[in-house]
């Protein structure tokens, strides 16, 4: 199983690179957000999620771990395929797709190629029911002094955080260490995906 591949960029291609690692060439299809911090004959890594089936063994790379744990969490919701998963975080960052299944934000999902109505709504449904009343739990324990605002926004950061594939105790031990008092949604999840990276 790969974890990342760390090598020198040899190719650039359209949603594809190829990781050259000790004069292996591997194709990784990818992003638009990771391939844009790529260059060719640079050195890179890449974190790696594997899709197998029967006729096909491909691999997926991206470069922070948010955006791969949010191209894994995509793969959960039915009818979505890593092609599906793929396009929409071509078009949008992991926070602000966090921040659109939250917010039931259809639009900023159907931006993506051959996304429509349909699947975005299938993917905010899906991934806030998942996380909706777990996020709840983990929000209820955090130990400070909130107004009710502040507690909306961190019960919503939480969600969004999980949306991303962080585990509750991951968000718990870095939110715990916040103080996020007149902090909105995005502003938590910004400084805590930067903990927890």
């Amino acid at each position: 199983m790969f974890y990342h591949l760390e090598g020198v960029v040899s190719d650039i291609d359209i949603n594809l690179a190829v990781i050259d690692c000790g004069g292996v060439g591997y194709a990784v299809n990818t992003t638009a957000n990771t391939l844009s911090r790529l260059k060719v004959k640079e050195k890179a890594k890449i974190y790696i999620s594997e899709y197998i089936k029967e006729d096909c063994f491909d691999l997926y790379g991206f470069a922070t771990l948010s955006e791969k744990r949010c191209f894994e969490m995509l793969l959960t919701v039915s009818g979505i395929g890593p092609k599906a998963a793929q396009a929409i975080l071509s078009t949008s960052t992991p926070e602000a797709l966090a921040m659109a299944i939250m917010t039931g934000d259809e639009k900023a999902i159907t931006v993506a190629q051959g996304v429509g109505k349909k699947i975005a709504q299938r993917v905010i449904l899906e991934l806030k029911d998942k996380v909706s009343k777990e996020a709840n739990v983990v929000a209820s324990e955090m130990p400070a002094v909130l107004t009710p605002a502040d507690g909306d926004s961190r019960s919503d950061a939480v969600a969004a955080l999980m949306v991303l594939g962080y585990s509750a105790p991951e968000i718990n031990g870095v939110l715990r260490r916040m103080d996020v008092t007149g902090m909105t949604t995005e502003q938590i999840v910004k400084i805590a995906l930067k903990n927890l990276m």
